[in-house]
């Protein structure tokens, strides 16, 4: 089977009542093997040989506690998990055995697991029994695994482009606005808001999914050899937009910048410069009529961290990663009044053309993914509003 694994990494903390009894069925020491591996190789034999024992012993019903086991864990450590899970569950279904088909559904349900061992999970179910995808994924239009709500957004709109086709516009537009609601693939995004434009339903984007588009920018500051990610340069200490700071490079001060982008991207290449081995920080001012419970959702290929009034939500010092909408994602919350909002983006020295993208999209939203809008924000016209407003 063909698995898509998003680059990111989501560490969850969730201790699970599944690992928990993996003590008992002497998975326990296995599984704590597996998840010690690290990324230069430390502990690599011993995993290799717990794999190999786990593997050749789990029986079907440990699944769960094996899938569970890749919660938190490290990029290898999921490898050896996920490649312990594929070989269990083909060799049980080739013997011709049940999968434990209730355990894995529970496991699924809940949101809190590793949403690639959720993921891995819906697929064996599904391989398992196929009926199991037409009675799941309608329920998946609001989950956090970007994958499996992708595939709750295609359950809806196929009807609505037969819909649109067939000319019953007031279906095809109850279909389209439902699937907007839950998307975060852009392709998905630009399909649904190209179809609404037909029907006469302009969608402002930006507001739609709360991106931000006002920034105060900042930069070059130096990250030759990736050494910047960690350096607290100024604006990490005290964000002053009337200050100047000196760098060999020359006095750098914040530049205020609006993105037209309908997808909120900002282009550092453009607003900052051209530059290689650099970082830059985006700070905006964002206020809220009260205190909020929050996720600041960043979506960039670049190495990244992102700060609420002064405390780090989110951090990955990744590079060249498939920059997504909701690509990571900080909670945190929002007080009345004014909020600090700081990111720090960060540039390698790759030079290859693929390389070169210097950008980032940010929007604020509740935990549900429903766009947050800064109390001075011009609200535009909704794509609900709008039909209301026509009749």
């Amino acid at each position: 089977m063909l698995y898509r694994w998003a680059g990111v990494l989501l560490a969850s903390l969730l201790v699970s009542v599944e690992f928990a009894r993996a003590e008992s069925a002497n998975l326990g020491p296995l599984l704590e093997s597996i998840r010690a591996v690290e990324r230069e190789g430390k502990g690599n034999r011993r995993a290799s040989q717990a794999w190999a024992q786990l593997t050749a012993s789990a029986k079907a019903e440990q699944l769960p506690a094996i899938l569970s086991a890749m919660d938190g864990a490290g990029p290898l450590a999921v490898n050896w998990l996920r490649a312990s899970v594929d070989a269990i569950a083909e060799r049980e279904l080739k013997a011709k055995k049940p999968l434990p088909l209730a355990s894995l559904e529970s496991f699924l349900a809940d949101k809190r697991h590793d949403q690639r061992a959720r993921r891995l999970a819906f697929e064996w179910i599904a391989s398992a029994d196929p009926a199991a995808p037409d009675r799941l994924i309608p329920g998946m239009l609001d989950d956090p695994s970007l994958e499996l709500r992708r595939d709750a957004v295609a359950r809806i709109l196929k009807p609505a482009e037969s819909a649109l086709a067939a000319g019953k516009n007031d279906k095809a537009l109850s279909g389209f606005k439902q699937a907007l609601g839950s998307a975060r693939d852009l392709d998905q995004v630009k399909t649904i808001t190209e179809a609404l434009k037909k029907l006469g339903q302009p969608v402002d984007l930006p507001s739609h999914f709360g991106f931000v588009q006002d920034w105060y920018l900042i930069g070059p500051f130096d990250n030759i050899g990736g050494k910047g990610f960690d350096v607290a340069f100024p604006p990490e200490t005290e964000v002053s937009f009337a200050a100047g700071y000196e760098t060999p490079s020359g006095t750098l001060s914040w530049k205020r910048e609006h993105t037209g982008d309908e997808y909120g991207q900002v282009d550092l290449n453009k607003l900052v410069g051209k530059h290689m081995g650099a970082a830059a920080y985006a700070a905006c001012e964002f206020l809220s009529e009260q205190p909020h419970d929050v996720e600041l959702r960043l979506g960039s290929e670049n190495a990244n961290k992102v700060w609420l009034n002064g405390k780090l939500l989110s951090s990955a010092n990744v590079y060249h990663a498939n920059g997504t909408m909701d690509q990571y994602v900080g909670a945190g919350r929002l007080k009345q009044g004014r909020n600090l909002i700081l990111l720090k983006i960060c540039q390698n020295e790759q030079k290859e053309e693929w390389a070169q993208e210097w950008k980032f999209q940010l929007r604020v939203c509740d935990p549900s993914g429903k766009a947050i809008l800064a109390s001075d924000r011009d609200r535009a016209i909704s794509v609900s509003s709008a039909r209301k407003e026509q009749r």
